[in-house]
């Protein structure tokens, strides 16, 4: 069941339902208590400004500083929410640069 606190659950869920890892997440999540659930997320909003501040900081996405952000994004999915090595993170990497959406977010 899609989190109506994501305005792309519905999206997500019509697109990855039957992957492994939406199945792993879905699975996960549905475990965690709800100080769980928000230590996960924290983790990922976590993840996502280090991210944003490598960007507006300048850092070159090859600097160091950019790179630990990445890794800090790939470990939050990670331990979280499915199993993503480095080559799932790149695929993420990828799709977020082909949609629009996820530029704007991170602009």
């Amino acid at each position: 069941m899609p989190d109506t606190h994501n305005p792309h659950a519905e999206e997500a869920e019509a697109r990855w339902a039957e992957t492994d890892a939406y199945k792993e997440s879905e699975r996960r999540l549905s475990r965690y208590t709800p100080e769980q659930k928000a230590m996960a997320f924290h983790a990922q909003q976590r993840a996502t400004e280090l991210v944003i501040e490598a960007k507006r900081s300048g850092h070159a996405p090859e600097s160091d500083e950019a790179r630990a952000a990445a890794e800090a994004c790939r470990l939050a999915i990670d331990e979280w929410f499915y199993p993503c090595d480095t080559q799932m993170h790149t695929k993420l990497a990828d799709m977020y640069v082909a949609d629009a959406r996820f530029a704007e977010h991170y602009e």
